[in-house]
């Protein structure tokens, strides 16, 4: 059985989108909150985060940091997506060990192949704005 995907997004309307295409696509996912992904982890594995890097938190680079620093958790693929200007972000992202950048707009029009690769234990190739 695949694992879950987890998702970091607090933008509803996005999340929705996330989560209908995951349903129709029949991939297991699972929204979380960036102070509660360590115990999500804990309770079960997942073979992926979809984060959004612009999260109201504002702890998605400390999440990554964190995350990427563990040695328990630094293999599990992070896909961080945020607006397509924001180039700092992705850079801060990119060094915090984010696995993939991409636009929201990318994000998007990758999403149904992103979670097909992701729930099957496959990576994207790495790709950035």
């Amino acid at each position: 059985m695949a694992e879950r995907i987890l998702a970091v997004v607090d933008d509803l309307f996005f999340l929705a989108k996330i989560q209908q295409t995951a349903r129709q696509l029949k991939v297991a996912m699972e929204t979380v909150a960036p102070n509660a992904i360590a115990n999500s982890l804990a309770s079960g594995g997942a073979s992926a985060i979809l984060l959004d890097l612009n999260h109201r938190s504002g702890a998605a680079i400390g999440m990554l940091k964190t995350l990427k620093g563990d040695a328990n958790t630094r293999g599990i693929p992070v896909i961080g997506f945020l607006s397509h200007v924001q180039a700092d972000l992705a850079q801060a992202a990119r060094a915090a060990g984010c696995d993939v950048v991409l636009a929201r707009s990318a994000f998007s029009q990758q999403l149904p192949s992103l979670l097909m690769k992701l729930s099957q234990g496959r990576p994207s190739e790495p790709s950035s704005l």
